[in-house]
Order: C-alpha cells, then structure tokens, then sequence
C-alpha cells in the first residue's frame, strides 16, 4: 500500500510540474500573440499547483499551509 501512495504522490507531481510547464507557457504565448486573438482566463494557472501540493508528503502539506497562512497573514 505505501508503494502504491508513493506511486500516486510521484504521479501527482509530474503531472503538476508538467501542467506548469505546459499551461504557464500557454497562457504567455496567448497573452503576447495577438493575432489570435484569444486569451486564457487566470485562474487555469492555479489548477497545476493543486495537483503539485497533493503529490507532496503530508507534513511537506501541513508546512505548505502554515507558510501561506504566515505570508499572507497581516498580524505581526
């Protein structure tokens, strides 16, 4: 079962790494060639990055969270 969890969790970050790759790419070559005239709606960057955080190890996770949590916390 822990082959099978490590499995997934690899899985999860190549397809993440690889859909920033290929979406963050995208998503500049539409914004910078006129010509076509279409344009990706921002918030398609975000999906790469859920599948790059749930291919991360559960304390890797919980360490994410509390990062974002502090940085964009206002409280000093």
């Amino acid at each position: 079962m822990e082959r099978l969890e490590k499995a997934m969790r690899m899985t999860m970050l190549t397809v993440g790494i690889t859909g920033l790759a290929v979406i963050y790419f995208g998503f500049f070559y539409l914004q910078f060639n006129d010509q076509l005239g279409v344009t990706m709606p921002w918030y398609f960057l975000l999906s790469p990055w859920i599948c790059v955080y749930f291919g991360l190890k559960q304390q890797q996770q919980i360490d994410t969270i509390a990062w974002l949590t502090k940085k964009f916390s206002f409280k000093k």
